[in-house]
């Protein structure tokens, strides 16, 4: 493992935190470490996703509109929620 070499005031502000939440600065450090990679993770994961939804949107030009979705989402939490819009092609929008 590898040495983390932090600047006095960062160090300082550290230890203030650790002792206001009573855990060590280890501890703190750890868990700031683990929260920033899980964080980077989840965008790495969304921008894979998006890039994949958009490949598939201009091979097949599926989509649903911004106001398909909200009527959708409107429905939630109701007492009767309905099921996803099925996708389509439209006329108006081409796949580029």
């Amino acid at each position: 493992m590898a040495t983390l070499r932090i600047d006095e005031a960062l160090k300082t502000r550290v230890q203030h935190i650790a002792s206001q939440r009573r855990r060590s600065p280890h501890w703190i450090m750890l868990e700031a470490i683990q929260q920033y990679v899980e964080r980077e993770e989840a965008r790495a994961r969304f921008t894979q996703e998006a890039l994949a939804s958009w490949t598939a949107y201009k091979e097949t030009g599926r989509h649903l509109t911004n106001q398909e979705v909200r009527g959708w989402l409107s429905t939630w939490g109701g007492a009767h929620d309905e099921k996803a819009p099925e996708c389509h092609k439209s006329s108006s929008l081409k796949a580029q």
